[in-house]
């Protein structure tokens, strides 16, 4: 009796996840096609433009975290690349690992930024 009864408690909880799973990408593709209307596809971090078939790469980035915040204004959405996003998403857990703990909202500089940029001229 008890196995039929976690079995049923399984499937329960699998349908449950299917179906929350199924409501996000919804939602995802509802907001997502909505931002590549608003915003060019460029990268909002690293300047990469996006057509074609490689416009998948391009993600919707919720400024504040909150993906039930989707104005229509677009107001809390950037378009970052796979990459961008994933370091902007990476980059919050290296603050929570940091000894001195999350530190207050801080002016990050773009990853457009080339750190290379000026090495010729340090060989002149």
């Amino acid at each position: 009796m008890a196995d039929s009864t976690s079995n049923k408690s399984a499937e329960q909880r699998d349908r449950l996840v299917a179906e929350m799973r199924r409501e996000q990408q919804a939602r995802q593709a509802g907001y997502r096609e909505q931002a590549l209307k608003l915003f060019p596809p460029v990268c909002g971090r690293c300047s990469r433009e996006f057509e074609g078939k490689n416009l998948r790469e391009l993600t919707v980035h919720h400024i504040d975290h909150n993906h039930d915040n989707n104005p229509p204004d677009g107001s809390n959405w950037e378009l970052l690349c796979i990459y961008c996003h994933d370091h902007e998403h990476t980059r919050g857990v290296q603050e929570d690992r940091s000894t001195e703990g999350p530190t207050a909202q801080i002016d990050r500089p773009s990853l457009g930024h080339s750190p290379f940029a000026a090495l010729a001229d340090k060989f002149k």
